[in-house]
């Protein structure tokens, strides 16, 4: 008997995309709080959803663990899990009722959970933590399993009152987050991580975070956890968990999942000292804002850290667009840093949002110019997500429908009264990435023919880059059909309008 099993809502098999990249990143914020119960005296196991088949799967862990609480702790450092997915949601709804009938305390945290609270509690949760949960999550075992407290004096918490949600007061985040024990990796089946990783890709991935929070104003990003405020853990902390994996899982790269790396001053030099000092460097990928990349010595600082990839926030190549999310960046910037990146050997990835309201042709072409000239060594694309809690939300909550979440990650559905169908996002998904691929194919050969170093060269590469140019010229007429329908689908609730009032005046008359 344990007194605590914890687990998660993300499935890897219920998200298609993800789970054809195969690249599986264990639930550090569930093995956070893992550790930080363990710290405080209780026992505790763990239901790794991420391989499973199913939420029912949970039953034979509450079968053989019989444990007193159930917690259901979603990582809020995986941005899948900040995205919200309704396949994660009903997972999450029935592990809840799986472990209600088995007669357990269930207590549920997350984003989602965060943003729906009532629906949770309806679904077997007796209660939800909101906001930083580690803290919060100790007091209320000890309530729960020592008798010891009143929920309604323990900060971030949710819960019923006979028909009523009953919230009670904020809690502060953690400002010191060295004081907190590394992740509970020990509760893992890592050797689940390590076969997917190496089977699929040849090396082995695992995760660290160095932050918690984002302090920039980007209005389409949710913040239900941490809100606005920015803590960072220090350089040593950092460095010796990094120590501590190579001595123990010998993982070959890691990705460091801060929402932004490195973003205080002078932090990534010390950093880079740190990793030095202790023979730490384990090869590793970051996110980062251009506008920081270019600050002092950040890039080359990275790279003699061991940074191999940066992936950054570009969003949009019309600068018109930027200024429209609050994104406090510039497309110069973005120009320069994939410069200044690519100098120093350290590979580029974009993020790029499709959709934005505001967004027209000439804008969709200048990102398409942007991914060209900067040559990316990857992208991974998106459209415009109103989530609960941003002022983008704010914006479009009265064009929003039945349907407010992704199924999943590929799900890509247009939420709002976009300038285009939702069709016309999906084609130009594929589009984009048709034209990056032919374009990373035709750069490297200009390498080749200029006897310049390439990668090695195979036949499925060769093959999908045929195929590509075949097929875009039909997905570029399916595009251009579509852009063509735009003014009709944006007049259409006017021209019924127009139908109805003259029907109405007919009818009068």
């Amino acid at each position: 008997m344990t007194d605590v099993l914890f687990t998660h809502s993300y499935f890897l098999r219920f998200d298609p995309k993800e789970f054809r990249a195969m690249m599986p990143y264990p639930p550090l914020g569930t093995l956070y709080a893992a550790a930080c119960t363990r710290e405080a005296g209780f026992t505790v196991s763990l239901f790794d959803s991420m391989f499973a088949e199913s939420a029912s799967d949970i039953s034979g862990h509450l079968a053989a663990q019989r444990p007193r609480a159930v917690v259901m702790y979603d990582d809020d450092f995986n941005y899948l899990t900040k995205m919200c997915l309704t396949r994660m949601r009903h997972a999450a709804f029935e592990m809840s009722e799986l472990a209600r009938n088995a007669e357990c305390a269930v207590i549920v945290h997350g984003s989602d959970a965060s943003d729906h609270c009532a629906e949770y509690l309806a679904h077997g949760a007796d209660y939800v933590i909101i906001g930083e949960g580690e803290q919060t999550l100790v007091e209320l075992l000890n309530l729960l399993l020592s008798g010891k407290g009143r929920a309604a004096d323990i900060p971030g918490l949710a819960y019923m009152q006979g028909n009523e949600v009953v919230r009670t007061e904020a809690r502060r985040v953690l400002k010191d987050l060295d004081s907190l024990p590394f992740p509970a990796r020990d509760l893992l089946d890592i050797g689940q991580y390590r076969e997917a990783w190496t089977k699929r890709h040849g090396y082995y991935s695992l995760n660290i975070v160095t932050t918690r929070g984002c302090p920039f104003h980007c209005n389409w990003c949710a913040k239900p956890i941490y809100g606005q405020v920015y803590n960072c853990r220090s350089p040593q902390s950092v460095v010796a968990e990094m120590r501590f994996l190579k001595e123990t899982l010998n993982p070959d790269h890691i990705w460091f999942c801060d929402d932004i790396f490195g973003l205080k001053p002078g932090w990534v030099a010390e950093f880079r000292d740190e990793v030095l000092r202790q023979e730490a460097l384990i090869p590793f990928k970051c996110l980062a804002r251009v506008d920081l990349l270019l600050k002092g010595n950040t890039v080359s600082d990275l790279r003699e850290a061991g940074c191999r990839t940066v992936w950054v926030g570009a969003e949009s190549g019309s600068q018109k667009i930027l200024d429209a999310m609050d994104k406090g960046t510039t497309v110069d910037q973005i120009y320069e840093a994939s410069r200044l990146l690519t100098r120093h050997g350290i590979g580029v990835g974009f993020f790029l949002q499709y959709g934005y309201p505001g967004e027209l042709q000439d804008d969709i072409a200048l990102t398409m110019k942007m991914v060209r000239d900067c040559s990316p060594d990857e992208i991974g694309i998106s459209v415009s997500y109103p989530l609960p809690g941003t002022p983008f939300y704010d914006s479009v909550r009265l064009q929003l429908g039945e349907k407010q979440n992704w199924v999943d990650s590929q799900d890509l559905a247009m939420m709002f009264q976009g300038t285009y169908t939702p069709a016309f996002y999906r084609i130009l998904h594929k589009v984009t990435h048709k034209k990056f691929r032919l374009w990373k194919v035709t750069e490297l050969l200009r390498n080749v023919l200029g006897h310049r170093p390439v990668p090695p060269l195979n036949i499925r590469s060769l093959a999908a880059a045929m195929y590509h140019w075949f097929t875009l010229p039909l997905y570029e007429a399916r595009l251009g059909y579509l852009s063509r329908t735009r003014r009709a689908t944006a007049l259409a609730p006017r021209r019924l309008r127009r139908r109805n009032h003259r029907r109405h005046t007919m009818t009068a008359g």
